[in-house]
């Protein structure tokens, strides 16, 4: 509506504008027929000037102009005058034989005037051109033009009106279904995150609702991971807590030096897994959520700090431990933060779980994609691991790792467009686990 109201305020800018050419144009045809008309009764054969006036003419253009109508007849010097003394001459020169127009005021009042001069034959005294005006009141003229304005107002605002209603009459109609979808939305319950229906919606809005269902769909995924991820976490660390309270009690009953030592180491290591096991679940949430921070590493020097790192690992657990990247640097694109710590979790893995030799892998280039990984001579993965490797607190029996390593690895390699590969080492024996990614 603001857009059609616009329209109509152009519209009727420009109909103002014909309308007054129209008018100017119609009456100037009328004072042209008065001017050539008193041109055919100006007569200079007696010696001077003089006018014989046709009244008729005049009256009917009187009744034409609805108001007194003015001429005047003068030498181009101004000696002679007859008619009304004093009308206003146009700017400019006039060229004989051509009907000028213009607007004036005379005697007090807005006044359209044609003016004709051409030459005097036979001339009169120092006189050689005759000038012949007529004037009229601009009033009938204005009063045409308005009236025009008022019927193109009254019939645009008529046109407006049906169409406002013909459009909120097929809006209200076409857009039922679109009313009843968004009551049916406000009165769901907020746990609801069903699909919308589609049915018998306009097909404009079907694509609409359809994205709305996927992001929904997305969504709902997203709450359910979270509600797993809270029930495995809360049941992670119970476990150890529980278990550390147990260990503190036995720790403050014991009596005896050398077994209340022993229970405090214990502690220790309980302690230790216990940090370690929350250190991975805020890893594994940065893994989810955490923006990329995209940059160009060297992948060589990454895989040669995770393994100085874990080095002094490697000794308390008596594995042989080393590095192959190549002796140059390995440009590669990607997190640098969140692929360390993936690397640095099957590093970890492969140190505890597995068995040495346990060596770090980095490989690859631009075109090609980028290989990050870890491979060790262990038992290889659980059987009950084996099937779902990656997955959430997924861990073999007896083993005291939180089953987060791998999905940590996963996680960030999924996000880098990647996956993560579990396969046998070499000749066949232990595990090969390494994170593949190509340039975003």
């Amino acid at each position: 509506m603001p857009s059609l109201l616009l329209l109509l305020g152009i519209s009727l800018w420009l109909t103002y504008g014909h309308a007054v050419r129209s008018a100017n144009s119609a009456f100037d045809r009328s004072l042209l027929g008065a001017l050539r008309g008193l041109d055919l009764n100006v007569s200079t054969a007696s010696g001077g000037l003089s006018v014989e006036q046709p009244f008729r003419l005049f009256e009917f253009f009187e009744l034409t102009a609805a108001g007194a109508v003015h001429y005047r007849v003068a030498t181009d010097d101004g000696l002679v005058e007859i008619g009304s003394p004093g009308l206003p001459l146009p700017e400019g020169e006039l060229v004989d034989g051509q009907a000028h127009f213009y607007d004036a005021v005379y005697l007090d009042q807005p006044v359209r005037i044609g003016a004709l001069v051409r030459p005097l034959a036979p001339p009169v005294a120092g006189a050689r051109r005759v000038v012949i005006q007529v004037a009229e009141p601009v009033d009938v003229r204005s009063r045409f033009v308005a009236a025009f304005i008022r019927q193109t107002v009254t019939r645009d605002a008529v046109v407006l009106g049906l169409l406002a209603l013909t459009v909120i009459g097929v809006s209200a109609w076409a857009l039922r279904p679109v009313k009843r979808l968004a009551q049916s939305t406000r009165e769901r319950d907020s746990q609801d995150l069903t699909r919308l229906p589609t049915a018998d919606l306009p097909q404009d809005l079907v694509p609409l609702v359809e994205a709305i269902n996927t992001q929904v769909a997305h969504t709902s995924g997203l709450l359910e991971q979270r509600r797993r991820f809270l029930d495995d976490a809360s049941h992670q660390l119970r476990t150890p807590l529980t278990t550390l309270r147990a260990q503190l009690d036995f720790a403050l009953r014991e009596s005896d030096p050398q077994r209340s030592r022993d229970a405090m180491r214990a502690l220790s290591q309980e302690l230790d897994h216990a940090t370690r096991a929350t250190h991975q679940l805020l890893l594994l949430a940065r893994a989810d959520e955490a923006p990329l921070q995209a940059e160009t590493f060297d992948l060589a020097a990454l895989a040669r700090d995770i393994a100085l790192e874990l080095l002094p690992l490697a000794r308390a657990q008596g594995v042989d431990f080393g590095v192959e990247a190549g002796d140059g640097e390995l440009p590669a694109a990607g997190d640098r933060g969140q692929l360390r710590e993936a690397l640095s979790n099957l590093v970890h893995n492969a140190l505890v779980h597995g068995a040495g030799p346990v060596t770090v892998e980095a490989t690859g280039d631009r075109a090609a994609g980028w290989a990050l990984g870890v491979v060790d001579a262990g038992p290889g993965l659980a059987p009950e691991v084996a099937d779902q490797p990656g997955a959430r607190f997924a861990k073999g029996r007896g083993s005291r790792g939180s089953g987060l390593g791998l999905a940590i690895a996963r996680a960030v390699v999924e996000r880098h467009g990647g996956s993560l590969q579990i396969g046998p080492g070499d000749a066949g024996r232990g595990l090969r686990a390494t994170l593949v990614w190509r340039a975003p």
